[in-house]
C-alpha cells in the first residue's frame, strides 16, 4: 500500500509546504505567542503586556497567520464593548511540548552557544 499516514512520514526530507509551515509556526513571535495562550485565553492587549516587545502590527500578523493555520482561536464575546480574545486550539496545544522543550533547549545551551558565538568573532575579526 503506497498510502502515507502520519507514522510514515519522511523526516529525511522538508517539503516546501512543510517549510512554510514550519517558518510560520516556530518564528521568535509565534513561539512566544502560542506559549503565552497555551498558559490561558489573552485579549490582543493583554498579549502586547505579556510580550512587550512585540508591535501592534507583528502581534496582529502573527495571531492571523496562526488562525489562519489553525493554531489560535479568535474568539468574539459579547460584551459591551465587544472583546475578543484568543484562545490556543485543540491543534496548537499539540505543540506546548514541543515549545517547552525548544525554550529548555535555548536555557540549557545558551551559555555554550554564547561561547561559540566569541570564538567565531574572534576568529574572524582577527
Amino acid at each position: 500500500m503506497d498510502e502515507t499516514t502520519p507514522t510514515q512520514v519522511d523526516h529525511s526530507q522538508i517539503v516546501g509546504e512543510h517549510r512554510e509551515l514550519l517558518d510560520q509556526v516556530l518564528d521568535k513571535w509565534s513561539l512566544l505567542v502560542l506559549d503565552k495562550l497555551c498558559e490561558s485565553p489573552r485579549r490582543f492587549n493583554e498579549l502586547r503586556r505579556v510580550i512587550p516587545t512585540v508591535s501592534q502590527k507583528s502581534l496582529t500578523t502573527t495571531l492571523r497567520r496562526l488562525e489562519r493555520n489553525g493554531m489560535v482561536e479568535r474568539v468574539v464575546i459579547s460584551t459591551r464593548p465587544v472583546a475578543v480574545e484568543y484562545r490556543i486550539s485543540a491543534l496548537g496545544s499539540t505543540l506546548q511540548e514541543l515549545i517547552d522543550a525548544l525554550f529548555g533547549w535555548a536555557t540549557a545551551y545558551m551559555p555554550e552557544v554564547g561561547r561559540a558565538r566569541e570564538r567565531f568573532d574572534d576568529e574572524h575579526d582577527a
